[in-house]
């Protein structure tokens, strides 16, 4: 039986293909490829001054001998507050190589995991000649009752993106920024059939290797 998508706030249904949609679920690549989204989403831009990169510290604390205490170099090193940090963190990236075939399977898997729950649906984005967060809410009143939702629409349908973007717990991303974890966090994703079509082109091919975007 071939799989298809309701057509929201209007008649009839959109098929889906079952290269896309109709994948059979790993969890063991869901989870890889999670993680390495959420790695490649984190800034890395923490830092840390060593004892060198402190400002002062020129004359020692006290003098060298005759005091009974340790002696000390300067009020810089790490024992001392307001001194360097011994092999504090430092700017880096924490992005992860994943082979572009498993992290395109692994989208693939959380949209077929919508598609056999139902919770796929395709609207027309050229109902939305203003962007009207009225009419959002009207079109998916009744069937996206239960928040989060993701919205997906073309680059080009820029009224719908604004129309939708207001609603709480809501994402508005374009075909290429659908990732596993959007595809994860939500429990209806509406995709304008525009979207759809460019969406299903890009997963159906077959890169070779590449970073996880951000």
């Amino acid at each position: 039986m071939a799989l298809t998508a309701p057509i929201i706030g209007g008649k009839g249904t959109v098929p889906l293909p079952d290269s896309v949609f109709a994948v059979e679920v790993g969890p063991a690549l869901m989870h890889e490829v999670a993680k390495a989204e959420g790695a490649g989403r984190r800034q890395g831009t923490h830092a840390t001054k060593s004892r060198g990169m402190v400002k002062g510290g020129r004359a020692k604390p006290f003098r060298q001998k005759g005091t009974g205490r340790a002696r000390q170099g300067t009020t810089r090193a790490p024992q001392f507050a307001g001194g360097g940090v011994v092999f504090g963190p430092q700017p880096r990236s924490y992005a992860v190589k994943v082979n572009k075939k498993a992290y395109r399977k692994a989208r693939c898997m959380g949209l077929s995991q919508h598609a056999g729950a139902g919770t796929i649906g395709v609207f027309e984005a050229d109902a939305f000649t203003n962007p009207k967060t009225k009419d959002a809410l009207l079109l998916i009143d009744g069937w996206a009752e239960r928040a989060p939702l993701v919205v997906v629409v073309h680059p080009d349908e820029e009224p719908a993106a604004l129309s939708f973007r207001n609603i709480p717990r809501s994402a508005v991303l374009t075909p290429s920024e659908v990732g596993l974890t959007e595809l994860l966090w939500a429990r209806r994703v509406l995709i304008s059939k525009l979207a759809l079509a460019e969406l299903v082109h890009a997963l159906e091919s077959a890169p070779k290797q590449t970073e996880v975007p951000a």
